[in-house]
């Protein structure tokens, strides 16, 4: 908008007042002050450089130039009204696209399932996902609901936990038969271990879970979560799993698992601006109370 385009409250004013047929109508009528209008109609009469009314004892009367603009504003009034009623149709519609974000792992493994009980209940939203795991979708508008393992801290978001998902270490059963069973910490350095490749993330999180291992301790090594949990179903060696997948999976045995307990925090994240859209709460909410359970596990 041009700078010194009059502000549309300017017009809302003088509209009143043509309707009202003086300064104190229009003011009541608008829930402002007397003054306020006032001043609101000396700046657009300055603006336009017209005379809008004429000022007399008996209040202001309006000068065919006014006469000219009511019409104009009168469709203004219009159109600001069917705007207002198509932004909140839009934030009231259950249809609609949501695009959700997750790591790979979660958008593969977890959410499917929930996704189709989502379908079922709400078959007019179409729902998009996008597996990554950078919160910049969310605050650049490319995803309107993400599913994070890590708390996001931009105050732009609304996040909540939805649990601690446990995880542990897994093997397929027909490596252990192979290879044996490790029975203490020290034993993992005669195993296959699967793990990163380039992204330190995960050395950090086995550090804060006691394991001390590198990048070169690992047998298999892939940034992809998807990747690690192939080579593990398929018994390349042990590797990190969420119980709730492995309990899935029967050929997936537990290792260590007395002495190696560790969890993630599940979160769930969308923009503060989108609060308010009918189609993306239904998904949030659905979402919140399926991913709840599975991070609470069984029981």
């Amino acid at each position: 908008m041009d700078k010194n385009e009059p502000d549309w409250n300017l017009y809302r004013s003088f509209l009143q007042v043509m309707r009202e047929g003086s300064l104190s109508g229009a003011a009541r009528t608008l829930g402002a002050t007397q003054p306020t209008v006032g001043r609101h109609i000396d700046a657009l009469e300055a603006a336009l450089a017209v005379k809008l009314f004429t000022r007399t004892l008996d209040g202001l009367t309006p000068t065919e130039a006014g006469h000219r603009l009511q019409e104009s504003a009168e469709a203004m009034s219009l159109l600001s009204k069917s705007m207002m009623r198509t932004v909140s149709a839009e934030a009231a519609e259950e249809g609609g696209t949501v695009r959700i974000t997750a790591g790979e792992v979660i958008g593969v493994e977890v959410l499917p399932p929930i996704l189709v009980r989502l379908r079922d209940a709400h078959p007019a939203i179409c729902i998009e996902l996008a597996l990554s795991n950078r919160n910049e979708d969310m605050l650049h508008g490319a995803a309107d609901v993400a599913v994070r393992m890590i708390r996001p801290e931009q105050t732009a978001l609304v996040a909540k936990r939805l649990g601690a998902v446990q995880l542990g270490l897994f093997a397929h059963r027909d490596y252990l038969k192979r290879y044996g069973t490790p029975r203490k910490l020290d034993d993992l350095v005669n195993h296959a271990l699967i793990g990163f490749d380039r992204d330190p993330t995960f050395v950090r999180l086995a550090k804060s879970w006691g394991l001390d291992v590198a990048r070169e301790d690992f047998a298999f090594r892939s940034d992809s979560e998807h990747a690690q949990l192939a080579a593990l179903r398929t018994g390349i060696g042990i590797g990190v799993c969420q119980a709730g997948i492995a309990r899935r999976h029967a050929e997936l045995v537990p290792v260590l698992a007395d002495s190696l307990k560790f969890s993630l925090d599940m979160w769930l994240a969308m923009h503060r601006d989108r609060r308010n859209e009918r189609r993306v709460k239904i998904v949030f909410d659905h979402l919140a109370k399926e991913l709840g359970t599975y991070a609470r596990g069984p029981g």
